[in-house]
């Protein structure tokens, strides 16, 4: 991704090939997103409403909308913060330990409830855990895992870690810039890169897992790649891609239902990724996926 996913940007809150290689339909829009410098970058989905929440990179507010929505409305303030999303009540706010370069980005959560953020420039995996929510409060974050180490060798200030996903066991986490996939064991703290079949995984920015499948989101070459995971997360196969124009730089999905619902960021048309004017802000639906 750029910055954080609910998956939501961390100026956020966390509230909470073409199939072998065709075109297997166009892309849509599911909905739009109310002004001219949102960038959009994250994005999750309630399973109880399915309600759905963009974090965006332009403001770092949270915008949600309801499954029939045409438009989102905002919903919450920027700031690294746990909301409660019912009363929209700022529940904890966190720092990010040291002064030097950081870039707090992606985010996923475990059915225990802890959660687990990529730092994009030093390569390590934050944990917070729903004991430190109870505590309430100004808190730090704390590396839950450093992957600094086993990272290719880039300069300081360069991208690596990225999309972050879970089912429980582990954590697969994208390093976006050699298109390489680790597996973080959570009870032994164990990593390893994942075996890749097929593929690879450069310019991964967000991740999504579900029942033994994985999508990831390729950004600058417009591009959601489907793999299957095996061998208890150590391998993975490509099984499908779609690649279309009409995805604008995309930054991260969620699976609603039989829906991909993807994040169209236009970050080159006037945000970080270049110069020029963005059009109307959407969530894309890209079938075929």
């Amino acid at each position: 991704m750029l910055p954080v996913r609910l998956r939501l940007p961390v100026a956020t809150a966390f509230a909470l090939l073409t199939a072998a290689c065709g075109t297997q339909g166009a892309v849509e829009t599911a909905y739009t997103l109310p002004g001219d410098r949102v960038y959009p970058e994250g994005i999750a989905a309630d399973p109880r409403t399915g309600d759905t929440y963009v974090g965006s990179y332009g403001t770092g507010a949270i915008y949600r909308a309801a499954p029939d929505a045409t438009e989102a409305e905002v919903f919450l303030p920027a700031g690294v913060t746990v909301y409660d999303i019912a009363s929209r009540r700022p529940l904890v706010r966190f720092t990010v330990p040291g002064s030097g370069p950081r870039f707090v980005n992606d985010l996923a959560i475990t059915p225990d409830g802890t959660a687990y953020l990529t730092d994009s420039v030093r390569g390590v995996v934050y944990r917070v855990t729903p004991e430190q929510l109870a505590a309430a409060g100004p808190a730090e974050l704390t590396v839950g895992f450093d992957l600094s180490a086993q990272l290719a060798p880039r300069p300081a200030d360069a991208m690596n870690l990225n999309g972050i996903a879970t089912e429980g066991r582990y954590l697969l986490v994208v390093d976006m810039v050699p298109g390489e996939l680790y597996r973080i064991a959570l009870d032994s703290g164990e990593i390893r890169r994942v075996a890749l079949r097929g593929g690879d995984v450069t310019n991964g920015d967000g991740l999504e897992l579900r029942d033994g499948t994985l999508w990831v989101v390729h950004n600058t070459a417009n591009t959601i790649s489907r793999w299957t995971i095996g061998d208890d997360g150590a391998s993975a196969t490509k099984s499908g891609q779609v690649t279309d124009a009409a995805l604008h730089i995309p930054t991260t999905m969620v699976r609603v239902g039989d829906r991909t619902l993807v994040v169209a960021s236009q970050f080159d048309r006037g945000g970080p990724m270049g110069p020029g004017e963005p059009s109307r802000f959407e969530i894309v639906a890209v079938p075929g996926i």
